[in-house]
C-alpha cells in the first residue's frame, strides 16, 4: 500500500503545471500562521524577478492531507511548539520523496520541537548543516557566505540545515536568519531596503532551486 501511494503521488506531483506554494498548518500550538504578508511578497518579488508565474495567493495544507501533493514548495514557520501524529509524519515523508519541498523557517523558538518532529518524518536521516558552496546560495542570487542574517535574536550565526535524499535537497530549514520577517512588509519589523532585499533574494534562491531540482 506503501509502496502504490508513493507511486501515484509521484505521479501527482511531477504533472502539475502550475506554480503554486502552500503554507503548512500544523499541531501543537505554534503560530503556523505568523507574518502573514511574508509570502505574498515573496511570491511577487520572484515573478517580477526570476520569470516565475505563482499564484499571488498562498494556499494552506494541513500536513496529513493529500492536498499538499498539488504543490511543488510548501513553506512553515512559527515560533513555538510542533507535533506531527505518526500518520502526519508518514504522509510529508512521502510527499518529499515524491518530489516536494519543504522550507521551514524559524521565526523564533520552534527548533528543538521541529527536531523532535523531524525525526518521525525520517528517522534514518539527519539535519545537516548545508555548506555556503552549495548551489542554493548562487541559483540566482550569490551569497558567498551562505545564508544571510536577517534578525538578531541571541546572537547566533545563521545557519542552514537541510535533509538529502538521492544527493537533493529535499527539506530546508532556516535558522538564526529569519527570512519571513524580511519578506514581509516593511513597516512590521522597520527593516531597512537592503536588508528586507537580501531576505527576498535569499527566498527567491530557495524557490527557484525548489522548482527546478
Amino acid at each position: 500500500m506503501k509502496l502504490l501511494s508513493l507511486f501515484f503521488a509521484t505521479f501527482w506531483i511531477l504533472n502539475i503545471n502550475s506554480q503554486e506554494i502552500a503554507i503548512l498548518k500544523y499541531n501543537g500550538g505554534g503560530d503556523w500562521y505568523a507574518n502573514p504578508t511574508a509570502l505574498p511578497n515573496l511570491i511577487r518579488f520572484c515573478n517580477q524577478n526570476i520569470e516565475t508565474a505563482i499564484e499571488p495567493k498562498p494556499q494552506t495544507v494541513e500536513v496529513g492531507s493529500s492536498t499538499i501533493f498539488q504543490y511543488p514548495f510548501i513553506h512553515m514557520t512559527g515560533h513555538g511548539n510542533v507535533f506531527f501524529t505518526q500518520e502526519e509524519a508518514d504522509n510529508l515523508r512521502t510527499y518529499l520523496l515524491s518530489g516536494g519541498f519543504v522550507h521551514i523557517d524559524d521565526n523564533y523558538g520552534m527548533e528543538p520541537y521541529l527536531r523532535k518532529e523531524l525525526n518521525k518524518v525520517f528517522p534514518d536521516k539527519e539535519l545537516v548543516e548545508i555548506s555556503k558552496d552549495h548551489v542554493l546560495f548562487k541559483t540566482q542570487y550569490e551569497f558567498p557566505e551562505g545564508l544571510p542574517k536577517i534578525h538578531e535574536h541571541d546572537g547566533k550565526r545563521p545557519q542552514a540545515f537541510g535533509i538529502f535524499h538521492e544527493n537533493r535537497l529535499i527539506l530546508l530549514f532556516t535558522y538564526e536568519s529569519d527570512l519571513g520577517d524580511g519578506w514581509e512588509d516593511p513597516e512590521v519589523h522597520n527593516d531597512s531596503e537592503p536588508v528586507r532585499l537580501k531576505a527576498l533574494q535569499m527566498g527567491a534562491n530557495i524557490i527557484q532551486y525548489a522548482f527546478k531540482n
